[in-house]
């Protein structure tokens, strides 16, 4: 499974995200897909960059895997336990002035993958996204 390793800063992040595109990319997904895959990556590796790490720099890891036009995502980082999936939805009925304030990037990559799943491994946080061709919002073919 190809994997990269990187400092938490947002100085790493055009590398990081360049290895999630072009894992997309040898996914063959959509290029649709891969433009929300990239958000989604994207806004998960600025959370682990401005929270996880408040008293030291840190690392972060993405391991993918491609297959059967399906990608794979694994983020890993040793920062503060944080468990992207119990964020609640905001309600984005609302008001803007009525709106709670974040909680918004964390809906949009529960909304963008097929499937997020986190564990916490030893010190480690494990986010795990699944990306498949159409998206879960796509009608499936009959």
């Amino acid at each position: 499974m190809p994997e990269i390793t990187s400092l938490a800063r947002m100085e790493d992040l055009q590398r990081l995200m360049q290895f999630v595109v072009s894992q997309a990319q040898s996914a063959h997904l959509p290029a649709r897909r891969q433009r929300e895959i990239e958000l989604a990556v994207e806004e998960v590796l600025v959370n682990i960059f401005s929270y996880a790490y408040p008293d030291a720099e840190g690392r972060v890891s993405i391991a993918c895997q491609a297959e059967d036009e399906r990608l794979t995502i694994e983020i890993r980082d040793v920062g503060v336990p944080f468990n992207i999936l119990e964020i609640p939805n905001p309600d984005v009925g609302a008001g803007l002035s009525e709106r709670q304030v974040g909680g918004l990037g964390a809906f949009f990559v529960r909304k963008m993958a097929d499937e997020a799943r986190y564990r916490r491994e030893g010190d480690q946080n494990v986010l795990v996204l699944i990306f498949d061709q159409r998206g879960h919002d796509a009608p499936h073919p009959k």
